[in-house]
């Protein structure tokens, strides 16, 4: 009797479930799909700033070098103890013929910084100063999670307006939203305003004094796709 029971209980829950399909599928609805993007321009720049004995042939030590940049930073408005992380310390050794071994120190950092004027201003003055191996590696806008919330409205809003467009002829009225799907997928927005291979060459960089052209890094380009089905009533 137990089990009769349940098989009843399940074509219950079955039958329900497929009531609802059918309901959803049987009454008249509008289906629209609406994309909108910005651009944006990033507020956050990483540089990797890498101090090593080798540039100098070892004639100058890690710890003299590091003094050196943070005094220069310092001097470019930098706050250090906000923007400068170191993120690796590293000593490579190396066998010089019928000499003994000798050890070169490096150290890898990351700065931060909030403007493109800036970061040409941190890789020239560097430069001065002998430290020349600056990369960028990244870009980010910090307000992005803000920015994405405000275009999926904005998508919703574009959506209901063509749905109501296309009603228009009809003499129909767009009615409550019976099924919204998300579907801007996954952007490493992060990445895409990366710049791949900025660096200052210690040999190829010029020795007179000069001041970084007023540019910006590629903005950063920010999406979002919704698809909605409205009720026709």
């Amino acid at each position: 009797m137990k089990k009769i029971f349940t098989l009843i209980a399940l074509n219950i829950v079955v039958f329900s479930a497929f009531s609802q399909t059918k309901n959803f599928i049987d009454q008249p609805y509008i289906e629209t799909r609406a994309k909108v993007d910005t651009l944006v321009s990033p507020d956050k720049i990483y540089l990797q700033i890498l101090i090593t004995e080798k540039d100098t042939k070892g004639k100058v030590s890690v710890e003299k070098q590091e003094n050196k940049m943070a005094t220069k930073l310092v001097s470019l408005g930098i706050n250090l103890k906000k923007q400068l992380f170191l993120s690796d310390v590293a000593s490579n050794f190396k066998k010089y013929f019928l000499r003994r071994q000798d050890i070169l120190k490096s150290k890898s950092y990351q700065l931060v910084v909030y403007n493109a004027q800036s970061a040409g201003k941190v890789i020239v003055g560097l430069e001065s100063i002998g430290i020349s191996n600056v990369h960028l590696l990244k870009t980010e806008y910090s307000k992005l999670e803000n920015l994405k919330l405000s275009l999926k409205s904005k998508a919703v809003s574009k959506a209901k307006k063509q749905a109501e467009a296309l009603l228009q002829p009809l003499n129909q009225k767009v009615g409550d939203a019976i099924y919204i799907s998300d579907i801007s997928g996954y952007n490493n927005y992060g990445m895409q305003g990366r710049a791949v291979g900025l660096k200052v060459s210690y040999e190829m960089a010029p020795k007179a004094n000069f001041e970084p052209i007023d540019i910006d890094f590629q903005k950063i380009k920010v999406q979002s796709e919704i698809n909605i089905k409205f009720r026709i009533e």
